[in-house]
Formats: structure tokens, C-alpha cells, sequence
């Protein structure tokens, strides 16, 4: 037999041999990118990932590895290969060139990443935050102006830059983000508006007087966190407000990534985020609040949990390391957020009623109905791959 420093040794040589072949895919991979990028293909092909991952699972089986193992591992490189090209896409992008942006609120996490979007794509920057400016962009100001300067006549600090600007991205807060609109309302810039906004009831008033006044402004909702690298399987809402042309112009922002633009109308938009953010997130709290007051110690929750628990626990975590003010505004300012609270109270209250009078029927009848309903949701199509 031979001794552990021995194995070790040999181990040390397949991985560096496993690095080696990984770096010559990826290689291949890069060339495929440009390949399809010249001939005007789209970056993700589904019938080709299917077929790789088909392959690998064929391969393990046949080597006596589990193929669940070899498909995550596939699966890994095929994302890493779709983020290298999708960054090479918007780099290589001309959409920014000789063009100016405004980020107001640019400090913030998605204000920053809208940032860097429109800069990787040639755009030169500004940023106007009150908190400062991040590294790599020219502050348009550090201040964006007294609350009420819109409304008498006040002009911003950052106005300068607002009207010189091709694209002015409105990344504040809610409350702030009103504020910023009302001022370009007051301002008139000739360029593109959006904001980024989770919710729209509080904005509609302010948005729609821009719309009528002329502005070429558009509403948008990204549908991902600032952490966010590859876009493919992403959503970005697109709210026009009557400037089809504005609608068009921000969606030429993302036209080389892979996110899935998604088209909807303002009145709409926070009845199904009603459901998309705030149910979601009221779930979560609900789960996490119910666990801090059950009196049992974390701990031993650890000790005892199943799959089912680690996951719900995973997902509760992150949504309570978020900013509460934040959540708060979501399930507050939502005018439509009674549709989806009295749902979940509901739901709930049909739970505990069937289980403590043991109706084994009605649960079941439950468990069915949801069964039905996920069921019939669109399955996603997986990531891209070579």
C-alpha cells in the first residue's frame, strides 16, 4: 500500500492536471464567444447545453462517478464561460462611445452597478450621491439638493451635469427618488430618464408628469440584487410612459447581455410585486420571527434540521441581512400590498384551521391545489452553454 505522502503527491498531479484542462476549455470556450459575437449569435444556446450536459452525465456513468456530480461541475464551468463572454459583449459594446451619463444615487449598491454597466459600455460617468462618490467616477456632486428646490424653482447642483447628460439613471431612494424626478421635471433634460424604483405607487404621480411634459423618460425595475454578475436568467422590467422610443433606447443598454427584458405597464407593475417582493419577503419574515420567538436556541434548530428547514433558514438569512428600512417601504408604499398580506393571512389562517380540527382532506386539498399551480409554472431553461 502505498503511504499518504505518496497519494497526496499523485493527487497533487491530477489536480493541476484538472486545472490545466479546465484553463484549455475555457480557452475553446472564449473563441466560441467571439465566434458567435461576429456572426451575430445569441450568447446562450439551450439545445447545446442540453446536449453537453447529457454528455457529461453519459461520461461519469460510464466512469463510475455519480453524473449528478459531473452536471454541477459542468454546470460551474458553463456559468463561468457565460459570464466571460457576456462582460466581453458589453465591453466591446459601442453604445456608450462619445456619450455622457448622470447617476443619481450612484454610491447606492444598484446605483453603483448601473454605474459600472454604462462605464464598461463607454459611457463617462458622473455620479451625484450625498454619501459620496465611489472610486473611478467624477462626482457631479455630493449633494442633490434641498427637498422642496422643484417646486420653488430651485435649481439641483448636479442640473450642469443633467443637461449635458445622454442617460440619467435615477437610483435614490423612494422618497429621494421623487424628489430627483420632480427636479428633472423642473430641468428638462434632452436625455434618456429612467429610475430604478422597487415600487412605482409612490413615484406614478411624478412619473406621468414627466411623460406629459415631454421628457423622454421610462421606468425600470431590475429584478436582481447589486451582486449580480451574469445576467442570463435575469429580469429587467420595462415601464413605458408613453416614449416608446425612450423604451427602446434603455433596453439597447442591455442589449449585450443575456437578461430577459420584460415589458409592463405602470398600474400593473406593483399588483404583481405585491407578490414577487412583498410576499416573498413577508414569508421570510414571518419565518424567522416565528423561530426568534419559539424560544428554542438556534443552535439546536442546527442540530436537528432537514433539508427542507436548511433551505427556508438559508433564504430567511439573507432576506434579514437587507436594509428593514428598505423592506419596510416595500410592503408600506405598495398601494396594492392588501392583496397579497390578506393572501398569506388567509392561507395561513386555512392551515391552522384544517390542522387543529385534523381534516385531512382539506390539507390535502391544499397541498394538490399548490401542486397544481407550481406545476404549471413555465420551467426555467437552465443556463447557456458552448
Amino acid at each position: 500500500m502505498k503511504d499518504l505522502s505518496t497519494l497526496r503527491a499523485a493527487l497533487d498531479t491530477v489536480d493541476a492536471a484538472l486545472i490545466a484542462s479546465i484553463a484549455q476549455r475555457q480557452a475553446i470556450v472564449a473563441q466560441i464567444g467571439r465566434v458567435k459575437e461576429a456572426s451575430g449569435q445569441q450568447l446562450r444556446d439551450f439545445k447545446r447545453e442540453a446536449e453537453v450536459l447529457r454528455k457529461v452525465r453519459d461520461k461519469a456513468q460510464a466512469e463510475g462517478l455519480d453524473p449528478g456530480l459531473g452536471e454541477a461541475v459542468m454546470k460551474l464551468l458553463i456559468e463561468a464561460s457565460l459570464t466571460n463572454q457576456e462582460q466581453r459583449r458589453v465591453q466591446s459594446s459601442t453604445e456608450g462611445e462619445a456619450k455622457r451619463a448622470l447617476v443619481v444615487g450612484g454610491n447606492g449598491k444598484m446605483g453603483r452597478w448601473f454605474a459600472q454597466l454604462l462605464q464598461a459600455q463607454g459611457f463617462s460617468v458622473s455620479i451625484a450621491d450625498p454619501s459620496g462618490t465611489p472610486e473611478g467616477f467624477s462626482a457631479a456632486a455630493n449633494q442633490p439638493g434641498p427637498a422642496q428646490e422643484a417646486f420653488e424653482g430651485r435649481v439641483p447642483i448636479w442640473a450642469e451635469h443633467a443637461m449635458a447628460a445622454d442617460v440619467i439613471v435615477v437610483a435614490a431612494p423612494l422618497s429621494a427618488s421623487e424628489r430627483v424626478l420632480a427636479s428633472l421635471h423642473h430641468l428638462k433634460p434632452s436625455g434618456l430618464i429612467f429610475d430604478l424604483a422597487s415600487l412605482k405607487s409612490p413615484l406614478k404621480a411624478v412619473l406621468r408628469a414627466c411623460a406629459t411634459s415631454g421628457l423622454k423618460i421610462c421606468s425600470l425595475h431590475p429584478m436582481f440584487g447589486p451582486d449580480t454578475v451574469l445576467l442570463s436568467d435575469r429580469h429587467v422590467i420595462f415601464i413605458d410612459l408613453g416614449h416608446a422610443a425612450a423604451v427602446a433606447e434603455a433596453k439597447a443598454l442591455f442589449a449585450a447581455t443575456s437578461a430577459d427584458l420584460v415589458d409592463m405597464a405602470l398600474d400593473e407593475h406593483d399588483q404583481l410585486i405585491a407578490y414577487v417582493l412583498g410576499l416573498s419577503h413577508a414569508v421570510n419574515i414571518c419565518f424567522f420571527t416565528a423561530l426568534a420567538n419559539s424560544g428554542a436556541s438556534a443552535p439546536k434548530l442546527a442540530r436537528l434540521s432537514s433539508t427542507t428547514f436548511d433551505k427556508q433558514l438559508a433564504i430567511a438569512g439573507k432576506v434579514a441581512e437587507e436594509n428593514p428600512r428598505l423592506y419596510f417601504e416595500i410592503q408600506h408604499l405598495n398601494e396594492a400590498r392588501e392583496l397579497a398580506l390578506e393572501g398569506l393571512s388567509d392561507a395561513l389562517n386555512a392551515l391552522t384551521a384544517c390542522v387543529r380540527a385534523g381534516d385531512e382532506l382539506a390539507f390535502v386539498a391544499m397541498m394538490e391545489r399548490g401542486r397544481g399551480y407550481l406545476s404549471a409554472r413555465e420551467p426555467k431553461k437552465g443556463i447557456g452553454g458552448g
